[in-house]
């Protein structure tokens, strides 16, 4: 079940090309957003920001940041901040594929890339940057109990974006966007071919 459950995941993700955005203005960067199966259900791997790190300081990320000069690709920065930040190897990480690119109101055009690890893992979070480490179950982020929707305005338009509340923690801005495509995607799969739906009880 399990393994059905990953390759499906890699073929959804092969089958809706990531949209890709070029703006030479903002700084390129990655994110791994990972997702696997843990004590009976799927969790994807999130984290509280510290208050030392240079930007979004106290907000949830997936592991990522900005594109260094030893990166030779963005999936290069992903896998490496993964690495700096979580403490999960490189080596240890199927990349299922990737999600649409999202440009943030602090000036980063991030990349974002989907892959797995076999578990249990040991997490290896660093306190400098890692206030919280999340392992959020994805069938309730399905189930769309924490929901909200964000409205505002912006340069003269209104814009609502989904927004996502767990154990207290709210998951907002290009987080959120990047979880709620990564969603989309896997709510377009019938329910009895969806074993990651399954709850643990």
């Amino acid at each position: 079940m399990e393994k059905s459950a990953i390759t499906e995941f890699r073929r959804i993700l092969s089958e809706n090309p990531k949209k890709t955005l070029v703006d030479p203005s903002l700084t390129p960067a990655g994110v791994m957003l990972l997702v696997y199966s843990a004590a009976g259900e799927y969790r994807i791997l999130l984290n509280v920001r510290s208050d030392a790190v240079e930007d979004h300081k106290g907000e949830v990320a997936f592991p990522g940041g900005r594109k260094n000069e030893c990166d030779r690709t963005l999936l290069d920065t992903a896998l490496r901040e993964t690495h700096e930040e979580m403490g999960v190897r490189p080596q240890d990480v199927e990349v299922l594929g990737e999600l649409d690119d999202v440009a943030t109101n602090s000036n980063y055009l991030i990349s974002p890339y989907v892959g797995t690890i076999a578990y249990p893992y040991r997490f290896r979070p660093n306190d400098r940057e890692v206030a919280v480490v999340l392992e959020v179950p994805l069938a309730e982020l399905i189930e769309g109990n924490g929901v909200r929707n964000e409205v505002w305005m912006g340069k003269g338009k209104v814009v609502n974006r989904p927004s996502y509340v767990y154990k207290g923690h709210l998951i907002f801005g290009a987080t959120a966007m990047v979880l709620s495509r990564f969603l989309e995607l896997l709510n377009s799969v019938q329910e009895e071919e969806a074993a990651w739906k399954t709850k643990k009880h």
